[in-house]
């Protein structure tokens, strides 16, 4: 019975697996690390989806989605192509779900809980589970997690192919099989497709990939079969050996390191290696040597070159769907840059500081998340590489571009967000294990007396460091990380409640188009017509008035070329206003902005015209926008 309990043992070692683990990770089927996530970022953003009005983004994706697809076609080669796939995806969305606020945003919160748990995922693959458990809640509770799942726009779906591209770049590295790298195309031709910037991820992979080559799969990611107990978690679990006798006569003896005075250590604690005959093992008297701990773990021969071949020619093969795919849309959207981002500055360098707060959609939260991606960089070492790549190249790329051309765009870079989770996951998950105290066989310290020994622990060694409770246990490190997680939570709520009132930025600037249409509706008349002020502009008021109006909104009285008529998100007014308003009796204009006297902020000809022949019969301001009614 004891050779069985033995060769148990070595099996759970070589399966990763740690008996004395807490059963809160653990103890969980492994779906349930990345499903919990998933579960709690849906329950999160679904709370609230509706309660905020479409913003002027939401509502430039709903006057495209509702397009018949040939108007929709033709606006992409106006204006908006590098969204026209995410537009197309949406046309066939809302057919079948419709455009209130809640299902124009429902895709985005599906894909934020799917990329959470592809997180959580990633996180196990290149940590452990404990790590990618927290990466995976810590990333369900940020503010921008609710902010883009609650969103009519591509961030969300781009985030998720960010994560999925990344895990099956992963993958592909350490089985490499025309499967994986089938998928991994898939996944980039996808992103690219969504969110043309998305692709500067690209620049991560490179690097993963190259290093991949030159040095193999160890040197960035676990190579094939590497045991679970040799990733960064293990570092808080003894490796376990075959049965021993319980008696304090055959017990191990206790070997000294460090300096004099320092605590003893049971021989448990350092990872056994196999003698050159074979089956018992044997304990490494060199603590500081590659064998002693798991940062550094011992590899197996690789043939190197052979794995530097199929990792370029299948990442470079990968490549050619995507390059095929995305290389028409990107040279359209090149074209309409001057006219799709005219409202970008220039990136400077205060721009980069204030980074972190932009993206998580709060300053103390992002502050925060920034900190412990720093400490899980310097914890994790050489598996830091990819999430670290994966955080810094897009954002470097897209500021050095940004500082030539209107590009910098913080939501552009929404998809780094679960790499930089991945990393604070490792640092609340990696903590190091308490040295046990010192102590002989037969002895007890005043702490801890000792325990007799039972026959259910034959076959086990003394581990007190992993003992399942106290604040050092792995319990109570998920414990504490968990804690850590919900004060992220917390220190993001009131953030979360602003961006459930309103989407646009910042939250003390709304613009208030259900109110101002709402009163439009409750005081029109047959005959009445409508103008808008300014018409050419980002806030889109007559969008704004459209969707929430219907087949109730007022005659638009100056249009003569509508938005699909035009092909884009504008109308095209008459060149004499005073004409075409000719029999109006009355007219609400609305204007952005509040507004004393609205007819004052409106320029040029219709300005002119409509002082001419109107005057203003009552205002209304609300934020953002201000509504008139204007009689003759």
């Amino acid at each position: 019975m004891g050779e069985l309990g033995g060769e148990w043992e070595r099996a759970c070692d070589a399966a990763g697996v740690r008996r004395f683990a807490p059963a809160s990770v653990r103890a969980l089927p492994g779906w349930a690390v990345w499903v919990t996530p998933g579960l709690l970022t849906l329950v999160v953003t679904l709370a609230g989806i509706g309660h905020a009005q479409p913003w002027r983004d939401e509502l430039a994706t709903w006057s495209a989605a509702t397009r018949p697809l040939p108007d929709l076609a033709r606006m992409t080669r106006t204006i908006d192509a590098a969204t026209g796939p995410y537009y197309l995806l949406m046309h066939g969305w809302t057919a079948l779900a419709g455009t209130s606020p809640t299902a124009l945003r429902l895709p985005s919160a599906l894909a934020m809980a799917v990329a959470a748990g592809l997180t959580a995922r990633l996180g196990a693959v290149l940590v452990g589970r404990r790590a990618g458990l927290l990466a995976g809640l810590l990333f369900a509770v940020l503010p921008v997690t609710s902010r883009y799942g609650q969103e009519a726009r591509p961030y969300a779906l781009a985030t998720l192919l960010a994560v999925l591209a990344t895990l099956l770049l992963v993958e592909a590295l350490r089985r490499p099989t025309w499967r994986r790298w089938a998928g991994y195309a898939l996944a980039v031709a996808a992103l690219g497709l969504l969110h043309l910037i998305a692709l500067t991820l690209l620049a991560a992979h490179a690097v993963v990939v190259l290093l991949t080559a030159a040095r193999g799969p160890t040197a960035v990611v676990d190579p094939p079969g590497q045991s679970r107990a040799q990733m960064p978690d293990a570092v808080t679990a003894p490796r376990r050996h075959s049965p021993r006798s319980t008696q304090p006569r055959d017990r191990a003896p206790v070997e000294r390191h460090g300096s004099h005075g320092a605590p003893q250590t049971p021989m448990a604690f350092h990872p056994a290696t196999r003698s050159s005959a074979g089956g018992t093992p044997r304990v490494s008297p060199h603590p500081g040597s590659r064998e002693h701990g798991t940062d550094a773990p011992e590899a197996e021969p690789q043939n190197v070159t052979g794995e530097a071949r199929e990792a370029l020619a299948g990442w470079l093969l990968a490549l050619l769907p995507v390059v095929v795919l995305v290389t028409p849309l990107a040279l359209v959207a090149r074209g309409q840059r001057g006219r799709q981002l005219d409202w970008v500055d220039p990136a400077r360098l205060p721009d980069l500081a204030a980074l972190p707060g932009a993206l998580a959609q709060s300053g103390v939260v992002g502050g925060f998340v920034l900190a412990l991606a720093a400490l899980g960089t310097a914890r994790l070492g050489r598996r830091a590489l990819l999430p670290v790549a994966a955080v810094l190249l897009p954002v470097l790329l897209v500021f050095a571009a940004g500082t030539m051309v209107p590009l910098w765009v913080t939501r552009y870079l929404v998809f780094t967000v679960p790499f930089a989770c991945v990393l604070a996951g490792a640092a609340l998950a990696t903590a190091r294990v308490t040295p046990a105290p010192t102590r002989t066989p037969g002895t007890a310290t005043p702490a801890e007396p000792e325990r007799t020994a039972t026959p259910a622990a034959a076959g086990r060694t003394a581990a007190p460091a992993e003992a399942e409770q106290g604040p050092t246990s792995p319990r109570g490190r998920v414990a504490a990380g968990i804690a850590v997680v919900v004060l992220a939570g917390l220190l993001g709520l009131p953030d979360q409640a602003a961006l459930r009132r309103t989407h646009e930025w910042p939250r003390s600037a709304p613009v208030d188009y259900a109110g101002a249409a709402g009163i439009i509706r409750a005081e029109q008349r047959p005959g009445d017509a409508i103008v808008y002020s300014p018409r050419d502009g980002w806030l889109f008021p007559d969008l704004g008035m459209a969707y929430h109006l219907g087949p109730r909104l007022p005659r638009d009285v100056l249009v003569v070329r509508d938005q699909r008529q035009d092909a884009s998100l504008w109308a095209v007014e008459c060149d004499d206003p005073a004409r075409c308003l000719a029999g109006v009796d009355r007219v609400w204009l609305v204007v952005t902005g509040r507004r004393a006297d609205p007819l004052a902020a409106v320029p040029g000809a219709k300005g002119d015209a409509l002082r001419a022949g109107y005057t203003v019969r009552r205002v209304w301001p609300r934020p953002g926008i201000t509504v008139a009614l204007l009689v003759r």
